[in-house]
């Protein structure tokens, strides 16, 4: 029965990694606040940057959030004149999402400070373990993928 328990939560790789994200977050969060940008705001422009014309669905699925918070993150950004949407699907129900010049360079500026955050968190690691850091994750991922 004992080996079910998760014992110490500091043991836990699981709960040190959440640690991690908060602590990602919390310097994004600050990084992003001068720029009027929100996570979910800069990962939208970030998708867009390097996938122009995804829908609401797909940039939901990959920001991992919901449609109905990505709905109001491209709402957001639209009145900020940083992206557009046509008013009427060019086919089917999907809108597709384009940066504006305005939302590029917002988007330059958010991808420094956002990289500056992340190097902050992981500056106790050396280049090397970061890669092989990002090789694990990434492995752990693609099981549970297949799974």
């Amino acid at each position: 029965m004992d080996q079910d328990l998760v014992g110490e939560l500091e043991l836990s790789v699981g709960y040190v990694l959440k640690q991690v994200h908060a602590s990602l977050r919390t310097a994004m969060d600050e990084a992003l606040r001068p720029l009027h940008l929100t996570v979910p705001q800069y990962a939208c422009l970030e998708l867009l940057g390097q996938n122009p014309g995804l829908s609401n669905s797909e940039l939901a699925r990959r920001a991992f959030v919901t449609r109905q918070s990505m709905n109001l993150v491209l709402r957001r950004l639209q009145e900020r004149e940083l992206l557009t949407r046509p008013d009427q699907a060019p086919h089917g129900r999907a809108l597709p999402s384009m940066l504006t010049r305005d939302g590029q360079a917002v988007l330059r500026r958010a991808s420094t400070a956002a990289r500056a955050a992340e190097k902050q968190v992981f500056a106790p690691l050396s280049p090397a373990q970061q890669l092989q850091l990002r090789r694990d994750l990434a492995a752990c991922v693609a099981s549970a993928a297949s799974s």
